[in-house]
């Protein structure tokens, strides 16, 4: 067991806590608060002068298939045969053992929904995983977590290039709606034999559409890169045709758009919002973006898109969101438990509160508004992965 004492808790789930206590037995917490009872022979951990926080969550981004130092033989974040490839998954190309994964746990975060990228319309399925570990099967948090689609420049450009559909913003929705039609009638074809095999045709395996299957059963969403006001747009409409759930990853044009995506109720995903405006659908980037997404009353996650900006940057971009107008407490929840909340993992991780993963971390200083800031400890399943492992 682990008692941490002393610090500033911030649970993230209601006050913060001065000089407050968390608990830790067994990979969970199992208590938070101002005073808490811990066996005598629990391992101690003073917090004084520090910031005590759930483990960071970054809900989008591609850490573990986009290796570090490596450029071919670790990109594995992009099957660019086909513009359709739903089969595919995160999982069979992460490489738990990157250097950028130990990077990012020693910057204070732990979990990562991490999965392909956005050069195919549909790209694959994602994960939500540990930032701790050799094995990806025992770093896994939940799988699947969403299905990979794409909007915009990124499918256009890749198809462009092989002269082949889509080339076009209208060659990707259809592209798009064709395979969710397929999947529908997959789907029916299936329940059908199930019924009443002995008159009913049984429908040969079809792996892509199999992968669909928990899309259309609103298992899973559709996990949409959509920069653009109108690719957001589109990815919303062919979500409602469909009747299926979809997030917003990206969201740079957001703010242009925040009346209409209050009427929409989705969550948002922002980011990633430092570095240049490297293509046009992101000339209206901004760190504003965060705070209006925020004060218009959605659910905001900030995101990194590592490894476009590196994992253990996390924070920085809450603090340039801050710095921007952002309040401080949602620039908290922003890389905490919204993204948990927003990705369906909230269950698990985002906030210090029983029952929840032993994922905190230990801050000397405050991650968001000093760039001098130390962290002391992070500790993943209950156990101190980074940090000086100090005992009081």
């Amino acid at each position: 067991m682990i008692l941490i004492k002393n610090g500033t808790v911030k649970t993230m789930a209601g006050p913060d806590i001065e000089n407050g206590q968390v608990l830790l037995d067994g990979g969970k917490i199992v208590a938070v608060g101002k005073e808490v009872e811990a066996p005598a022979g629990a391992q101690v951990i003073d917090a004084a002068g520090c910031l005590v926080t759930p483990g960071l969550v970054d809900g989008h981004c591609h850490i573990g298939l986009e290796e570090a130092a490596i450029r071919f033989e670790g990109t594995d974040g992009n099957e660019c045969t086909h513009p359709l490839t739903p089969h595919v998954r995160a999982i069979d190309a992460i490489q738990p053992m990157d250097e950028t994964l130990a990077q990012a746990a020693a910057a204070g975060v732990t979990t990562a929904v991490t999965g392909p990228g956005s050069g195919n319309v549909v790209g694959g399925t994602f994960v939500a995983i540990k930032m701790h570990g050799k094995r990806v099967d025992d770093m896994i948090l939940k799988y699947p977590v969403a299905m990979k689609c794409a909007f915009g420049e990124n499918p256009k450009r890749v198809y462009g290039g092989q002269k082949k559909m889509p080339i076009t913003r209208m060659g990707t929705a259809a592209l798009l709606r064709d395979l969710l039609a397929q999947t529908a009638e997959y789907d029916e074809a299936k329940k059908a034999y199930a019924a009443d095999p002995k008159n009913a045709k049984k429908p040969p395996i079809d792996v892509k559409l199999e992968a669909m299957l928990p899309v259309i059963h609103k298992e899973i969403p559709l996990k949409a890169h959509a920069h653009r006001a109108d690719d957001i747009f589109t990815a919303l409409r062919i979500a409602k045709e469909f009747d299926v759930d979809i997030t917003l990853d990206h969201c740079t044009e957001g703010h242009l758009i925040v009346d209409e995506l209050v009427k929409e109720g989705k969550g948002v995903l922002v980011g990633p919002t430092l570095g240049d405006k490297s293509k046009f659908e992101l000339k209206n980037k901004s760190f504003e973006t965060p705070k209006a997404m925020n004060e218009a009353g959605l659910t905001m996650g900030i995101i990194t898109d590592a490894p476009v900006i590196p994992l253990e940057y996390l924070s920085l971009c809450a603090g340039l969101a801050v710095n921007a107008g952002l309040d401080e407490q949602e620039a908290w929840k922003a890389i905490t438990i919204n993204p948990a909340k927003i990705t369906g993992i909230a269950d698990r991780v985002g906030s210090l509160e029983v029952g929840k993963d032993a994922d905190v971390a230990i801050f000397r200083g405050n991650p968001i508004t000093d760039l001098q800031y130390k962290t002391e400890y992070t500790i993943i399943n209950g156990e101190i992965v980074a940090g000086e492992r100090r005992q009081a």
